[in-house]
């Protein structure tokens, strides 16, 4: 079991900045990956970076590249995304989310889930 709390979800105006923290605990492992996706409303929950949590390489979807940067410590047991130049377009909650398989970008691909934060981006 892994689990998983994500926090630092806020009201932040356009071109803001922003970051997001997920703690991460139980039964982890450097094998695993860690995503983050986001879920606005009336849409699917889609992909927005994942991170190799033993090796730190990462990979963004097109839509935020260049704008997020996800990251983790390893030592501390916490993964980030620095969130920059935000557009009402990134509001959505934002979930981590734990898998073993190699870089996947799918939500069924996913194991463990945190329970989400809020990002609202004001235009």
């Amino acid at each position: 079991q892994v689990q998983l709390v994500e926090s630092g979800g806020g009201l932040v105006q356009a071109g803001g900045s922003l970051r997001l923290s997920c703690a991460v605990s139980g039964r982890t492992s450097n094998r695993y990956y860690m995503g983050w996706f986001r879920q606005a409303p009336g849409k699917e929950r889609e992909f927005v970076a994942v991170i190799d949590w033993g090796g730190g390489s990462t990979y963004y979807a097109d839509s935020v590249k260049g704008r997020f940067t996800i990251s983790r410590d390893y030592a501390a047991n916490h993964m980030y995304l620095e969130m920059n130049s935000l557009k009402a377009e990134d509001t959505a909650v934002y979930f981590c989310a734990a898998t073993l398989q190699r870089w996947a970008t799918s939500r069924g691909q996913y194991d463990y889930w945190g329970q989400g934060t809020q990002v609202t981006v004001s235009s």
